[in-house]
């Protein structure tokens, strides 16, 4: 096993390879050193006939991952460095490699689950969530879209419900990820611990049986016939118009929560849902979302949106544009722009992969 200091913990009991992020004070943020360590346990499991399956869990009690390091991401753009698109090229290409991992990825969406922790998870192919679980993809109130292939789950989500969570950057429980399709199976928090030690002699089906339960009915899936109606069409501005026009108030009120989001990522993360829509591969969506990463690094929108939330926190973000009206077609086109010789490549691999 790593050190108990390490900031991933890396070990193998039986044939469960367990990894466990190891930054309880930072709700396990991730930072480019975790997701090289995540990266090289897994290329090795894949070749290593005695790991069965893979189990990933969060240090502490309070979430899996609250996302990427954001403040590492502010101060290395404002020193003008490159770690910010250094870091996604890595992470994207992890969130590729667990979907495609060869054997049970199991992850413990326990707590916390938002950005970041949602690509080191919800791609896995046991993907288990708790009474306690709060998930979502907040991008939007930082200046910031959704990442980590989180389109390509929002878009495959029921009716608009991913497309109200793209922009509003809301957060749902355990069942509504389960009702969302970014879960597959619930239990209560306290049998985590059984569970860990089960995986280590018992096949997953056996674990996984003597402690799930029903979920509860999901609240967001409830809220189906306004969020499908308001959210239909392409069109930012139309969308919130929709809901400040709508006769149920929860509309209204959501009306008011997108309009003090950043407007070009509110914008942005609407494309990305309806190009994810049609993309053929999570390798297609990470592409996708590398070049928008590096474009909004680039642009002071997102370090402004870090700096009014995370760094001053005075809750004051002075986006630019300062409206929806404001944002125009080209401005949103130009963030899925091509990025020639610094393409990510993960589609491109994909499909030499399968030649």
């Amino acid at each position: 096993m790593e050190p108990a200091d390490e900031e991933v913990q890396v070990s193998q009991t039986g044939s469960l390879g367990r990894i466990i992020l190891n930054r309880p004070r930072a709700l396990n943020a991730l930072t480019r050193k975790m997701v090289n360590l995540m990266a090289a346990a897994l290329d090795r499991w894949a070749r290593d006939d005695s790991i069965e399956k893979v189990l990933l869990t969060g240090a502490g009690d309070r979430g899996l991952c609250a996302g990427g390091d954001i403040v590492g991401m502010y101060h290395d753009a404002l020193a003008g460095g490159d770690g910010s698109r250094l870091f996604w090229r890595d992470e994207y290409r992890l969130n590729a490699a667990i979907a495609s991992f060869p054997k049970p990825y199991i992850a413990v969406m326990d707590g916390i689950v938002l950005g970041g922790g949602i690509g080191v998870s919800a791609h896995g192919s046991v993907r288990i969530v708790t009474e306690r679980t709060k998930f979502g993809m907040p991008e939007v109130g930082i200046g910031f879209a959704p990442d980590v292939g989180g389109s390509f789950l929002l878009s495959r989500a029921p009716g608009e419900l991913g497309t109200h969570l793209a922009m509003t950057g809301a957060v749902g429980n355990g069942s509504d990820a389960i009702a969302l399709g970014f879960a597959d199976h619930y239990i209560h928090s306290d049998w985590i611990p059984a569970l860990s030690e089960a995986l280590e002699h018992t096949d997953l089906q056996s674990a996984l049986a003597a402690i799930e339960t029903a979920p509860p009915d999901s609240p967001l899936f409830a809220q189906r016939s306004w969020i499908d109606e308001c959210y239909a069409g392409s069109d930012a501005s139309t969308i919130v118009a929709r809901l400040q026009d709508s006769s149920v108030p929860r509309a209204r009120e959501t009306a008011e929560v997108i309009l003090t989001k950043s407007p070009i990522g509110v914008s942005v993360a609407l494309e990305s849902v309806r190009r994810a829509k049609s993309a053929k591969s999570l390798e297609e969506v990470l592409d996708q979302d590398y070049r928008v990463s590096c474009r909004f690094i680039q642009n002071p929108e997102m370090i402004e949106g870090i700096r009014a939330q995370v760094i001053d926190k005075d809750r004051k973000p002075r986006w630019s544009p300062a409206s929806l009206a404001e944002v125009k077609h080209e401005d949103v086109e130009a963030y899925f722009a091509n990025l020639g010789a610094q393409e990510l490549g993960l589609s491109k691999r994909l499909t030499q992969s399968k030649s």
